[in-house]
């Protein structure tokens, strides 16, 4: 009696709903953080926790000198901004009156584009989502030999997820055209 796999070689669906199901596996973990997170960023601008929404002034035309700046980043205990060296960026919005200070621990400062007026001071999960999300929070080396990896893998489950569901239409079409000839 032959084997499934023949002379031709092993058996290509049962190859493929093996590498389907140890891939699966290999990837749950990065793929479950992928995910999670990726979700959280989907709603970042509804979910006050993951990302502080954003305040409006009338005022679209930027008045604030950057001495202004740090002056109210320094006034805000939770920022612990002492100097420029404490802040990771400045998001001008004149479209919505307003200047968001980003400190390096992740605390955000929304000021009024004119006045310098602390409009909102909370702090901002998204940026450290994000890291999490495309694994560079736990290293270099992980975004590139771990997330990246399994992103090429969870790529081949799709490919084999879809051929594996379309095989019985495949075998139904076959099964047809053979009763009708």
């Amino acid at each position: 009696m032959a084997s499934s796999a023949g002379a031709s070689g092993p058996n290509f669906r049962l190859l493929n709903r093996k590498l389907h199901r140890w891939g699966s596996i290999a990837v749950a973990l990065p793929f479950l953080v992928v995910i999670t997170t990726g979700l959280l960023l989907q709603l970042k601008k509804q979910l006050a926790w993951v990302q502080p929404p954003e305040q409006r002034t009338p005022n679209t035309v930027p008045m604030l000198s950057m001495d202004r700046i740090l002056e109210v980043a320094r006034s805000v205990p939770e920022a612990q901004v002492s100097d420029w060296s404490h802040i990771d960026r400045l998001d001008v919005r004149p479209g919505k009156g307003i200047v968001k200070v980003a400190a390096k621990n992740h605390w955000e400062l929304q000021l009024d584009l004119a006045s310098g007026e602390l409009l909102q001071s909370a702090y901002r999960r998204s940026d450290l989502i994000e890291q999490l999300h495309d694994g560079s929070w736990f290293h270099d080396a992980a975004k590139l030999w771990v997330f990246l990896p399994s992103a090429v893998v969870v790529l081949g489950l799709w490919v084999t997820g879809l051929y594996l569901f379309l095989l019985p239409f495949r075998a139904r079409a076959a099964k047809r055209r053979g009763a009708a000839s």
